[in-house]
């Protein structure tokens, strides 16, 4: 997929308030730990997640979104009477019917003339929302669109914690359940548009896109909530990064082809957000310099389909990426899907 005509014309983010750490998590689950004989600090030596924050207990999906859309609309310069377009991007939502970004539209008072819809694709559907709305303004049947992302991952930790601590579990039985002790929460908003909205300002560019997709491994990790209503997710972890990577190796190839670009042509790099482990294997295994990484995962944990926008948005923030440069989003979602997408600055 190839774009010429559509920017990102701003970025904007929120974080919940409440900070845990991994120590904290430990903490909970000390008599699990004690009983294993597991030693303290393994969550945080095995992913490199530092802390991760949180929204209060019954924050709705729509509710955070709605934080990073207000960011949104005190940066763009585009009057939100004139968002064509309204995509809610996220793996949680508020309930399975009406669409979450009826709620998003309705705390953000968008106009009548705004379309809105939920795309849902585990940690890729902030991408794939970039992609579908990139491809109507590039066509010119919408000239812009906000596409925005809450998510909550404290009921699923919570309700990870209770498991562990309810059930009589061994080293084995607690893996699958590893995965969601690394989930944080937040939210992410981007407008995108047609250059021409720009009046003569600067801003990054979309580029390239490709999608690379493998569904033969989606049973690696799937969560739905349980009979005693309550959240549940399993994940094999080092079956779903092995499969990740052979994945994002023929996507790598794919995107090489489609943009003409090798590793050395990017300045940045931004991935989605799993941890320590995924990271390195990764950039081994597409020969790619770690110093063009830019990380939140230290601080923020794996806040699925928020990872790597706002991973994007702090790059943006921090002055890490400066104009007339190249960066790679390295998407990735469990299903098995991926997006690489080529932005130029």
């Amino acid at each position: 997929m190839n774009f010429q005509n559509v920017a990102i014309e701003s970025m904007g983010y929120a974080l919940g308030p409440n900070i845990w750490t991994s120590a904290d998590i430990e903490q909970q689950l000390a008599p699990l730990y004690q009983r294993l004989n597991l030693p303290e600090g393994r969550l945080e030596l095995m992913t490199g997640i530092q802390e991760r924050c949180f929204w209060d207990r019954e924050t709705l999906a729509s509710e955070a979104s709605s934080h990073a859309g207000r960011e949104l609309l005190s940066e763009t310069t585009i009057p939100k009477e004139e968002i064509d377009l309204l995509i809610h991007s996220a793996v949680s939502r508020d309930r399975l019917e009406p669409a979450t970004a009826s709620y998003v539209h309705r705390h953000l008072e968008l106009s009548g003339r705004t379309q809105i819809l939920d795309v849902s694709n585990a940690c890729l559907g902030f991408l794939n929302a970039m992609v579908l709305a990139g491809g109507l303004i590039e066509s010119r049947q919408i000239e812009s669109a906000m596409i925005v992302a809450g998510e909550n991952g404290r009921p699923l930790v919570e309700r990870t914690i209770e498991i562990l601590l309810g059930k009589e579990m061994d080293r084995k039985t607690i893996k699958p359940y590893f995965a969601n002790l690394t989930i944080g929460a937040g939210a992410v908003g981007a407008i995108l548009c047609h250059k021409d909205l720009l009046g003569g300002r600067s801003a990054p560019m979309i580029q390239h896109a490709i999608v690379e997709t493998e569904t033969s491994h989606n049973h690696l990790c799937e969560g739905d909530s349980a009979d005693s209503g309550g959240l549940e997710m399993q994940t094999d972890s080092e079956e779903l990064l092995n499969e990740g990577i052979i994945l994002a190796e023929r996507a790598w190839k794919k995107f090489e082809k489609e943009t003409g670009w090798t590793t050395a042509s990017p300045q940045n790099f931004i991935t989605h957000q799993v941890g320590r482990a995924h990271q390195r294997r990764l950039y081994e295994s597409l020969e790619i310099d770690e110093t063009k990484d830019f990380s939140t995962f230290p601080t923020l944990g794996n806040v699925g389909s928020v990872s790597l926008p706002i991973t994007l948005a702090k790059a943006m923030e921090s002055g890490r990426i400066k104009s007339g440069q190249k960066t790679a989003l390295l998407g990735i979602g469990s299903g098995l899907s991926s997006i690489m997408m080529a932005i130029e600055w």
